[in-house]
């Protein structure tokens, strides 16, 4: 039994709804990875209207925090195993103390390598921080768990990314509709969206906000989609130049 939340933690889904949130990450050796990096990229995307962050890390976390008071959700991707998203007690407690308002976990239903599970998460961001839980999901089916479980809200975020196969190259609209009907809380949309089409889709399917990352805030992969379309018509040109390595 999880404690009611209060009227401030409920606001920060009216504040996202129908509304963009960008992710704001950047992997270690990464040119950008670094707080300073961080609030800038996130300050940016704030300056071109969106409505909420992901940030990743209690550095970056409480670095964005400290310059604005918009939504937003945070996680920390540590360890090396199986489940990565915020995957032990000691880092969500960390994330909610970086100030995150919604503390994003992964909720797949596979062992958490500390042994905590996904209610043990719930009631302790809910009864010790008055903040919300995330769920990134892969199916309904975890999703419908998630809900079971607690949580404040369920994305779609891990779909593509828990099984042996490749990971798919658009974003999972179906399982987002999916979400949609089967659950009561709100829906987010995250993973491989990658044009303005996609985002207005995934509210259309029944997503309360949508998460967009790379193809706004990871400059190497923007430039190199630019490139290898310049490079593939080079190439298809008579007596076209060997590709040069970059």
């Amino acid at each position: 039994m999880t404690t009611a939340l209060p009227s401030a933690s409920r606001d920060v889904i009216g504040a996202l709804r129908g509304r963009l949130v960008v992710s704001c990450q950047a992997r270690e050796g990464e040119p950008l990875h670094g707080p300073v990096h961080m609030r800038a990229m996130a300050l940016s995307a704030l300056a071109g209207g969106a409505a909420g962050l992901r940030l990743e890390g209690p550095d970056d976390i409480a670095a964005v925090r400290a310059v604005t008071d918009v939504p937003v959700i945070g996680l920390w991707k540590v360890g090396g195993s199986a489940v990565y998203i915020t995957p032990t007690m000691a880092a969500v407690h960390a994330v909610a103390d970086a100030g995150a308002d919604i503390v994003a976990v992964d909720a797949t239903g596979r062992a958490r390598p500390d042994g905590s599970t996904l209610a043990d998460v719930v009631l302790a961001v809910h009864e010790s921080y008055e903040r919300l839980v995330m769920a990134d999901v892969a199916t309904v089916e975890q999703g419908l768990a998630a809900q079971a479980a607690g949580v404040d809200l369920v994305g779609s975020t891990l779909s593509g990314y828990t099984g042996a196969g490749p990971v798919p190259l658009g974003p999972d609209l179906d399982l987002v509709a999916g979400l949609a009907a089967a659950l009561t809380v709100p829906v987010v949309a995250e993973g491989r969206i990658s044009s303005p089409s996609e985002a207005a889709e995934a509210l259309r399917r029944g997503a309360t906000t949508v998460v967009v990352g790379g193809a706004i805030t990871r400059p190497a992969s923007i430039t190199a989609r630019f490139a290898g379309a310049l490079d593939a018509v080079r190439a298809s040109r008579p007596g076209a130049e060997p590709e040069v390595a970059r």
